[in-house]
């Protein structure tokens, strides 16, 4: 159903400051019950475009676990974009929009067995392994399936340095390769991630060179590789300044001319984040406004256990910027709030010191920007507080 436009609100048009999004005057105009995500899949479409422009050499698999709603899984299809998986629960979300399994990566190192079996007989045939016990796993599950291995890469410039639970060292990469073609599976790549939310460039230059000398390895031991997979971590922005994909698209294809010893015919990268985050706003509602030890609290329908975990995460890290359906907003004075969730666990609290209008009161709407990404992912229900519903545009 789509929902109709009233006058709930008449909120100030796009600010200044606000990103590239669905603008404040239209979220104010939603007869929607919050909470929402609403999101524009022009957006969506626009992110994949610039991407393969910064990276013409790189086709993107989108993680599907940064938002998998159906609307934004069915627009990647659409525009021509790859995915890759955790789970088979996720590989039979991508089925029922119509993907090919066999066009799909299955990036988790560590995968049930089950999902192993299920995922080979639905059709995909590449798997990722960081350990000879994955090796194995596969080889009986999944038997002359093709493997790339995970190699462990600095992600210090990251706010997600994801190195401590996933990847292997480089010559035990090299190793795994040759147990992987002894036991009857293809070596067919590489794979690195330079952590969540990277924000230094150089780290996918670092990357590729450490993963530039194992290749020169493997070729002297007799294995060229089919595929390089250079993973995720390419950031969003939300109150602070991130690299641009040109920027990062500079330095990913000079250093894969200057560094590689030889160019594998497919290089894909994993990106989630970068794709969804700025194409999504969160719609909330104020459920009431209290003052504590000399503190303004904001108590809204939204929290972490129903969309924003990240903030618990990574306290301090995620700047949302945020805007209010008051039309005085950027006429009175503004505010410290700390802003919280509705359940009855004090730790289920977003943000702190958050600028937002004096006169904000019960009823009123919060507007959060770029929540595209492991908003809805990480949603439950806890305290009977459902996880947001979604409203979806087409704007281009």
């Amino acid at each position: 159903m789509t929902p109709s436009l009233t006058s709930l609100g008449a909120a100030p048009a796009v600010p200044a400051a606000w990103p590239q999004t669905l603008p404040p005057d239209l979220l104010a105009g939603l007869d929607v019950p919050t909470p929402f995500l609403a999101g524009d899949l022009g957006l969506v479409a626009d992110r994949f475009h610039r991407f393969g422009a910064a990276l013409p050499r790189v086709r993107p698999h989108y993680a599907v676990k940064c938002n998998s709603a159906p609307e934004v899984l069915r627009t990647v299809h659409a525009v021509g974009g790859g995915f890759e998986i955790a789970s088979l629960g996720e590989l039979h979300m991508l089925l029922d929009v119509g993907v090919d399994p066999a066009g799909v990566l299955y990036s988790n190192t560590v995968k049930p067995a089950s999902h192993v079996a299920a995922a080979a007989d639905a059709g995909l045939w590449r798997f990722s392994a960081d350990s000879e016990g994955e090796l194995h796993k596969i080889a009986r599950e999944a038997p002359g399936s093709a493997v790339y291995i995970r190699v462990r890469v600095d992600d210090s410039g990251s706010v997600f340095p994801l190195s401590r639970k996933f990847g292997a060292e480089a010559h035990h990469a090299r190793a795994l390769l040759h147990e992987a073609e002894r036991l009857g599976l293809q070596p067919y790549g590489l794979t690195f991630h330079v952590g969540s939310q990277c924000v230094a460039t150089s780290a996918w230059r670092q990357a590729l060179a450490a993963v530039a000398r194992l290749m020169r390895q493997l070729q002297r031991d007799g294995i060229r590789l089919e595929m390089l997979d250079i993973g995720g971590g390419f950031p969003a922005r939300y109150g602070d300044p991130v690299p641009t994909i040109d920027q990062i698209g500079e330095v990913v294809e000079k250093s894969l001319d200057e560094l590689l010893p030889y160019q594998p015919p497919l290089v894909v990268a994993e990106p989630g984040r970068h794709m969804v985050a700025e194409t999504a706003v969160m719609v909330t509602t104020v459920l009431g406004r209290e003052e504590r030890a000399g503190e303004e609290w904001l108590y809204v329908d939204v929290g972490a256990y129903n969309g924003f975990m990240e903030t618990q995460q990574s306290v301090g890290q995620w700047r949302f910027p945020l805007w209010s359906s008051r039309a005085d907003h950027d006429v009175v004075e503004q505010v410290a709030f700390t802003v919280t969730g509705p359940s009855c666990d004090s730790s289920d609290t977003m943000f702190y010191g958050a600028a937002l209008p004096v006169t904000m009161a019960e009823g009123d709407r919060l507007f959060i920007a770029s929540a595209g990404a492991y908003t809805l992912s990480y949603a439950s229900s806890f305290n009977g507080f459902p996880p947001p519903a979604t409203w979806y545009r087409r704007s281009r």
